[in-house]
């Protein structure tokens, strides 16, 4: 059984009426929202979606193309959740509203159709996602790729597709789950039982960070299990309308870590983390799975927050006196998953690193998910907001804790022409870990 989303099921995500009243008269959501910000149109914020939802719900207002665009156009980043006096689960309903705009045939059928090809038959299959990832190292290591970009071929076919194509991140030399162990022990006493989540796109564009982690929780003490039959989160799915997908893949995962005796399961991408942190929820309905989904959810750590919460002493060594570092929220991070101290704790206690608070550091980059292939323009805006705000800094580097936000921000560095090097906070603990290694 899975949530079938309609308009009841709208009703039934709707906040109380004495809730819904607030949210017409707070508005403190206004400030944070990047969509708003752009056009300051009340339908393109928060509020103005919510009244269409609850609209749409109780059959006030017709499902339309503005519905469907206005769902669309949010980029699902949930700075208004943070700033909400009331709580307001506002993520869960634009998802919701999107579900029932695909379901009732608004937008672009070949848009729907195109999304929906390459999240369930190329990103949530492992073999397809190698197939593809293969393809693409050859295209970008032939030189191939380096010779489109040289003619502007793609220029004649649309602008915005010469964009995208350079958004796609350096596919990994190996993928991470051939080199992960199912069962990987620490070089000493095992001090934390725990599992790894490898993810999709971390498995196959991502490896090293994957990598960079079962290496740093073997030093903590970790004994890490990564089971094989894992799959793809499901977050993109749920995210962009196909919930239902989404579930499957849920249900599956539960299934996969439950053979499992761990406290602790890791993940080092924020999207992936915050949607099986939700599973509880997503599948409370479900009498199969609700009690498994609510254990499994329960178990689960951003790999920052994990660090920062246990303290293990990892002894690392210095990579240069005061270099320079910033650090990026990741949206999934901080206002899903409201992990905002954990990272810059672990950031500003490692040695010989001069932290710099990026300012707006919250606000969103424009990736969110696949918002910046499907909608690169209004992504772009943001980007550019991101990047001024980067460079001011100074910063020899910009940490974040999640893929998307790299691809985006690393796009952003050669767009922009900034000089500065994204990666991910466990990639900056390896290097130390290697330098004190070496010593």
């Amino acid at each position: 059984m899975h949530k079938e989303i309609s308009r009841k099921e709208l009703l039934k995500i709707l906040p109380h009426d004495d809730i819904l009243q607030q949210c017409m008269h707070c508005g403190l959501c206004l400030a944070t929202c990047p969509t708003y910000d752009i056009t300051k149109l009340e339908r393109s914020s928060p509020r103005g979606r919510i009244f269409m939802i609850k609209s749409v719900a109780r059959g006030e207002m017709e499902l339309s193309e503005s519905f469907s665009e206005e769902m669309n156009f949010c980029l699902d980043c949930q700075a208004c959740e943070t700033a909400c006096p009331a709580g307001v689960k506002y993520g869960r309903m634009v998802e919701a509203a999107r579900v029932v705009a695909d379901e009732a045939g608004f937008g672009s059928k070949m848009e729907i159709a195109l999304k929906r090809f390459a999240l369930r038959r190329i990103v949530a299959s492992r073999k397809a996602l190698k197939l593809f990832s293969w393809f693409l190292k050859i295209y970008q290591k032939s030189g191939l790729q380096k010779i489109i970009q040289k003619t502007g071929i793609l220029k004649l076919i649309s602008k915005n597709l010469f964009e995208i194509e350079t958004l796609s991140p350096v596919i990994s030399e190996k993928f991470s789950d051939t080199q992960i162990k199912e069962i990987e022990m620490p070089e000493g006493e095992v001090k934390y039982k725990t599992a790894f989540h490898f993810g999709c796109l971390m498995n196959t564009m991502f490896a090293d960070i994957n990598l960079d982690t079962i290496d740093v929780l073997k030093k903590c003490g970790c004994k890490i299990i990564t089971p094989k039959d894992q799959v793809c989160c499901g977050s993109l799915m749920g995210h962009n309308g196909d919930m239902k997908f989404a579930l499957e893949l849920a249900r599956k995962n539960i299934d996969a870590f439950d053979k499992h005796d761990y406290d602790f399961l890791i993940s080092n991408s924020a999207g992936c983390g915050a949607f099986m942190k939700d599973y509880a929820h997503l599948l409370e309905d479900d009498p199969e799975y609700a009690e498994k989904a609510k254990k499994f959810s329960s178990k689960i750590k951003d790999i920052t927050e994990f660090l920062s919460e246990e303290k293990p002493d990892l002894n690392l060594a210095s990579l240069n006196e005061n270099i320079k570092v910033t650090y990026h929220d990741a949206c999934h991070l901080v206002h899903a998953q409201k992990i905002a101290n954990q990272p810059r704790n672990i950031i500003k206690s490692l040695p010989g690193v001069e932290y710099i608070e990026l300012e707006e550091a919250s606000w969103c980059c424009g990736s969110a998910g696949i918002y910046n292939v499907v909608r690169y323009n209004d992504a772009l805006i943001q980007l550019e907001r991101k990047m001024k705000n980067i460079s001011n800094t100074g910063a020899e580097i910009v940490l974040t804790g999640n893929p998307g936000c790299m691809g985006q921000i690393k796009h952003g560095v050669k767009k922009f022409n900034v000089n500065v090097e994204v990666i991910h906070p466990i990639t900056l603990m390896k290097r130390m870990l290697q330098l004190k290694q070496a010593d």
